[in-house]
This record gives C-alpha cells, sequence and structure tokens, in this order.
C-alpha cells in the first residue's frame, strides 16, 4: 500500500535504536509520526531532528498512555518497545517477569486495543510488531524474554484474525541480534556490550530493520508481509543438545 494511503504513525521504543530510524524513515515519508518513549530529552532531540510529535510516556502506564493516545487517529502502529533480563526460570526474580511482561506483552496488547477498532472503522492500516528470533527459536538464557516474544508472535497471526475482512495488515519482524543499546542496559555497561557483543561480529544494524519496515509498509495493498525473519549472515538460530545421563 503506498506511504500516501497512510497519514500517522505511531512508533513505541523510539528514542534511540530501531525505533528512532524508523521514526525518522516515516518522517521522511510524509507521515506524522508520534514517538513514544520514556526519555523526554532523546525525544526532544528526534523531533529537531524530524518534526516527530514527541510523548514521553511509559507505555507500561496504561492510564496515562491511554490519556496520551486520546483521539489520536493512528494509521500505522509499530510496536518496537522491548527490555530484556539475564537468566532463565530457575534464576529469575519478580522484577524481570514483571517488567518483560509489562513491556514486551501487556503493553503491545493495549496499544492494540487503543488503536485498531480506528483502523478496522476506517478499513485502513498497518501494524508493525517486532519480536525476536527469541520468539520462534528456543536456546539458553532469558526465558521470560522468550516467552514474552513468543506471545508477540501469535498475537500477530491473531490480528490478522480479528481484522478479518478490513484492509488490516500485520507484519512481524523477527531480528537476530541487532547493535543496539539493550545489551547495554541488559548488563548495565554501554562499554562492555560492546566489546561482549559486538566488536568483531557483523551484526544487523537499526537501519536494517527499519529497511524491512519500510518494504512491509510499501508493499501493494493487496499484499501483506506478515513474517519477515531478519538475521546476520554469521548468526544461526536454534541448534540440537543431547546430555547423556546414565543414572
Amino acid at each position: 500500500m503506498p506511504f500516501s494511503d497512510y497519514k500517522t504513525a505511531l512508533v513505541t521504543g523510539a528514542s534511540t535504536g530501531i525505533g528512532a530510524v524508523v521514526v525518522e524513515r516515516l518522517a521522511k515519508q510524509g507521515l506524522e509520526v508520534h514517538a513514544v518513549a520514556r526519555n523526554a530529552d532523546r525525544l526532544d532531540d528526534l523531533a529537531r531532528r524530524t518534526g516527530c510529535v514527541p510523548h514521553a510516556v511509559d507505555i507500561t502506564d496504561t492510564a496515562a498512555l491511554t490519556a496520551e493516545l486520546r483521539d489520536l487517529k493512528v494509521d500505522i502502529l509499530v510496536n518496537n518497545a522491548g527490555v530484556s533480563r539475564t537468566g532463565n526460570i530457575l534464576t529469575a526474580d519478580e522484577f524481570a517477569v514483571d517488567e518483560q511482561v509489562a513491556v514486551n506483552i501487556q503493553a503491545v496488547l493495549h496499544l492494540v486495543r487503543l488503536v485498531m477498532p480506528g483502523m478496522v472503522e476506517r478499513d485502513l492500516g498497518h501494524i508493525v510488531n517486532v519480536s525476536s528470533i527469541a520468539g520462534v527459536y528456543n536456546f539458553g538464557g532469558n526465558t521470560i524474554y522468550h516467552a514474552t516474544k513468543s506471545a508477540v508472535h501469535t498475537l500477530s497471526r491473531q490480528l490478522r484474525v480479528d481484522g478479518y475482512g478490513r484492509r488490516i495488515r500485520v507484519t512481524e519482524i523477527c531480528p537476530g541480534r541487532v547493535e543496539t543499546e539493550i545489551f547495554g542496559r541488559l548488563l548495565g555497561d554501554m562499554e562492555e556490550a560492546q566489546r561482549q557483543f559486538y566488536d568483531g561480529f557483523e551484526s544487523l544494524k537499526p537501519e536494517d530493520i527499519a529497511d524491512a519496515i519500510e518494504f512491509a509498509i510499501s508493499s501493494p495493498r493487496h499484499v501483506n508481509i506478515g513474517h519477515v525473519e531478519i538475521l546476520p549472515t554469521f548468526q544461526v538460530p536454534g541448534g540440537l543438545n543431547f546430555e547423556r545421563r546414565a543414572d
């Protein structure tokens, strides 16, 4: 569907990384872009550079989010915000569970609940959910993250069912490792995260994900790009482990 068919976009996790690049791309397409994140200073800088409309709000605060988006007609929703914590279910604490559920899936559900009825009424809309290969492949660690991203994976398919008969498109972008701040926030040390996860690796860049989102949105109106899996060439998901036990 040509970008000219759309007027407004809403992007979460917009202050940095993938979200910021997506805001820039959509603004260049002539859309009125509403950028949502907690960091007001970064949002203000993004607004100066792109002309986007900043919304400094915590997406886990449903009441505040609802008030912020009241009366806003959203044609394109990009659910990009996400958090992760180290450890599997054996080591996870209460905060790790609650935070990831709140940001990675609860907020996504509320955002769709708030904007999709208007899309259905106008017979026009595109929802882009940024999930992760962790939602479709199992590998060690980050169990709660896997569970929440798997929920986003299933939700993305279900939304196509919910919007049946209307011109509502849903795209799940499923990236491998992308060079953003997520690992720095995870470790609490950006420099160490750079050394451990990015130096010497050919990781994806936020621009690569923005390219895929642009492609999906700009596809002809009769085309729905449902699931896009994007990995670095040298990153391979999956694997098989078999522990030998004699007892």
